[in-house]
């Protein structure tokens, strides 16, 4: 992969182009921001690059042995290493050590990428850090973590940070629909938006099905029921299909919100009905303005309610009855 075939981040490809064209490479670079918006994408560029035997600037060339190897997974001198379970551990950073007391076997670099190591417990990070400040030769640590705070501050001290930054929404959609192509423009510019320009975490919400749940909760608004304990009934089923939900459950609340605040500028005149999305069109009629701004409360309790730790069954159940 080369640096053009990543989507934003003009000042890391900068930064690190000069670098490569230069061969003034530092030992170790820790990659600090948001999670979602390339940071891994840009590592595998990086060892790419290095362990191409025929590598210009900031291309490898596709075809020689090194970029064969990388292609198949099975680079001796890639080393990859991700948290296990919720943390990268003392035995992982172990055994990297005893990994790298043997040279590169290409006879060029060694490239380490280290992901999620604002994970690492101070046990871990102390062992690494003792890596960090004597390094083995050819040696290039890539670190990737979300903020530079979560880390030792001398680790970061032995790193060049290079800063990585929320996508403009446009290139985040088109990131999403590369992706996704099943996945409609107007929608992917939501999930952009709604994962704050990150398109690593809208895909990661997009895989737990957010829209199919947005739409089949749209779909019970408008649904007629025969009575009351149906549609009891029928909340109280929806509350625990979303109760389930991980990281895209916040997500799925602020697009509730978004809807009801839509629906409520339709009903008072601030937007225009032809303007306005399908799913609202069909359900503007439903409320009164009262009516909407108690479903907006309900949803603003229900995320204050989770951020406290509630019982997740619980709050969805008690907005789904408010919502439904």
């Amino acid at each position: 992969m080369a640096f053009d075939q990543i989507r934003g981040q003009s000042k890391a490809k900068r930064l690190l182009g000069r670098a490569l064209a230069g061969s003034r490479l530092s030992h170790a670079y820790l990659f600090s921001g948001p999670t979602g918006v390339g940071k891994a994408t840009m590592a595998a560029a990086v060892a790419d690059i290095l362990l191409c035997e025929s590598q210009q600037g900031d291309r490898p060339c596709g075809v020689c042995p090194g970029c064969a190897k990388m292609l198949s997974g099975n680079h001796p001198d890639y080393i990859r290493i991700t948290p296990q379970g919720a943390a990268i551990k003392i035995d992982q950073i172990r055994a990297l050590k005893e990994a790298l007391v043997f040279s590169p076997f290409e006879n060029g670099y060694r490239v380490i990428v280290l992901e999620d190591v604002h994970t690492m417990r101070r046990e871990a990070g102390n062992s690494l850090l003792k890596l960090l400040e004597e390094p083995p030769p050819n040696n290039i640590f890539i670190l990737i973590g979300s903020s530079a705070e979560a880390l030792l501050s001398t680790i970061v001290s032995r790193c060049q940070v290079v800063p990585f930054f929320s996508l403009p929404l446009a290139d985040a959609a088109k990131v999403i629909t590369s992706q996704c192509p099943e996945l409609e423009t107007e929608n992917a510019l939501m999930l952009a938006a709604l994962a704050d320009g990150c398109p690593g975490q809208a895909l990661s919400l997009e895989t737990e099905g957010l829209f199919e749940i947005y739409t089949r909760f749209v779909d019970r608004l408008r649904q007629p029921y025969p009575n009351e304990a149906v549609r009891v009934e029928n909340a109280l089923a929806f509350a625990g299909k979303i109760s389930v939900l991980k990281e895209a459950l916040p997500v799925l609340l602020r697009l509730f919100r978004l809807f009801f605040k839509e629906v409520m500028m339709v009903r008072a005149g601030g937007k225009n009905e032809q303007s306005c999305s399908p799913e609202v069109a069909a359900v503007r009629e439903l409320w009164n303005l009262n009516q909407l701004s108690a479903k907006i409360t309900a949803v603003d309790l229900a995320e204050k309610a989770l951020t406290r730790n509630c019982n997740r069954g619980l709050v969805c159940e008690v907005l789904m009855l408010d919502l439904l």
